[in-house]
């Protein structure tokens, strides 16, 4: 991926099994900011719950991955397959000390680019900042080659919540090329 000047480079690679506690402590911190918009709370131990996180290791199709800045372990995404055959980020965190810096979006343009074909984003439009980022990441993709639907909030999530915000875009062989670097916001 290319850097802007003097900027580590940010890579989008797969976690091993070896891996999956180090996806485990940040899901903590992710759930912990999801918190605000989807009602999680921590258990009697304090940690926060994420029961599908072991299917991102078992089921095949599915692909937990680090985001590092440079030598730094900067966050995380998880993605599945849908029925319709897109590519769902079901999943990305970027810890707080890294964001605003670039490295959230070059990680997401890695992400989208290293599995060309649709893709889906779901984030909650309380979530005003996910919200910017994506649409951000959706325009340096593929252009204005990209849709916007509202969906309703799949389980386990809490009864009630508003429906989900979904980003459609296809990141194909027809899409709109995207820009080689990468604005230094997101």
């Amino acid at each position: 991926m290319d850097t802007a000047a003097g900027s580590p480079a940010v890579t989008v690679r797969e976690a091993g099994p070896e891996q999956r506690p180090v996806i485990e402590r940040l899901v903590q911190l992710y759930r912990h900011d999801m918190s605000e918009f989807l009602g999680h709370l921590p258990g009697d131990d304090g940690l926060f719950t994420f029961r599908q996180l072991p299917l991102f290791f078992s089921e095949p199709d599915r692909r937990a991955l680090l985001i590092h800045h440079g030598p730094t372990l900067a966050g995380f995404a998880l993605t599945r397959p849908l029925p319709d055959g897109a590519t769902s980020i079901s999943a990305f965190f970027v810890v707080r000390a890294l964001r605003r810096h670039g490295v959230g979006l070059r990680a997401a343009l890695e992400l989208l680019r290293s599995r060309p074909g649709p893709w889906a984003i779901a984030f909650q439009q309380a979530n005003a900042g996910a919200g910017r980022f994506w649409r951000q990441v959706a325009g340096a993709a593929v252009g204005t080659a990209w849709s916007e639907e509202q969906r309703p909030v799949p389980p386990p999530a809490p009864p009630g919540l508003p429906p989900d915000v979904w980003i459609l875009l296809d990141t194909g062989p027809s899409a709109s090329p995207a820009s080689t670097s990468a604005p230094a916001s997101g």
